[in-house]
């Protein structure tokens, strides 16, 4: 079975292209079930659209669900198309995000964390500015952030758990046991994490992926693609990998239940 379960369009403002026509990229591609899963609009603004790139305005919320609701019916019997949303990990207000996203007939839920103690995932100058002590106390407080979004119980999938790998130079390199920490969380939560394949640097790296087996966490796939063409993009070497390190089976859902399929390698 091939799929991808995390995929963004046009109305979270920094992805390219429409619902429909990352379903049809899907198609193009093989995949037997592809997810929409684009990011929540911010819920406790007051604001409709506080960010004109962060994400979708409250007020589209509704119409992402009808959209994808109606696609699912037509392209029943080509495709399988689940709607999911990626909520931010936000604890302060983690009650009201459970209370709308229940109202609604989801699939799953991806729970990303992207900014953690006041620090954003994408702010490498600031991580650069850091002692080596600080760098490691921040590598610490990520992984905290990780274990909550487990414990939390509002999500199926974690999603690019240890993305500030990608963007944190050097922070692969610092060994703490607050990973250890984490995966043991997140493995008792029976949360499941993907590999998100957005670019050549797949997030959990080796190292991580190999722990996470060890702790018998599961996993899923993906492609966190924000461009139609990037639908499904490094799936059979992800499950190649997988495979390698010991994993024989990986996760899909559907209406919040979760299944194990086979990975073929």
């Amino acid at each position: 079975m091939k799929f991808d379960f995390h995929t963004h369009h046009e109305r979270c403002g920094h992805a390219a292209g429409s619902v429909r026509d990352y379903i049809e990229s899907a198609i193009e591609q093989g995949l037997d079930m592809i997810g929409i899963s684009d990011h929540t609009p911010f819920f406790a603004s007051a604001e409709d659209r506080p960010s004109l790139t962060g994400s979708m305005a409250k007020s589209e919320f509704p119409k992402y669900i009808r959209e994808v609701v109606e696609l699912k019916k037509q392209y029943h019997g080509k495709i399988e198309v689940l709607l999911g949303i990626e909520a931010d990990f936000l604890p302060e207000h983690l009650e009201l995000y459970r209370s709308v996203i229940a109202a609604y007939p989801l699939d799953y839920v991806i729970g990303s964390v992207h900014e953690f103690a006041g620090i954003g995932i994408y702010d490498s100058a600031y991580w650069e500015s850091l002692t080596a002590a600080r760098k490691m106390e921040v590598k610490k407080l990520f992984y905290d952030y990780i274990a909550q979004s487990a414990k939390c119980g509002l999500y199926d999938i974690l999603g690019h758990v240890d993305s500030l790998n990608r963007y944190f130079n050097g922070y692969s390199e610092l060994r703490t046991e607050a990973a250890d920490v984490m995966l043991k969380a997140v493995a008792e939560s029976d949360v499941v994490i993907e590999i998100n394949s957005s670019d050549n640097h797949w997030v959990p790296d080796g190292d991580l992926l190999e722990r996470a087996h060890r702790y018998g966490v599961k996993v899923t796939f993906g492609s966190d693609a924000h461009e139609p063409e990037r639908v499904g993009e490094h799936f059979a070497a992800v499950a190649g990998h997988l495979y390698d390190i010991g994993y024989r089976e990986w996760a899909v859902f559907r209406h919040r239940e979760r299944f194990m399929v086979p990975i073929a390698r």
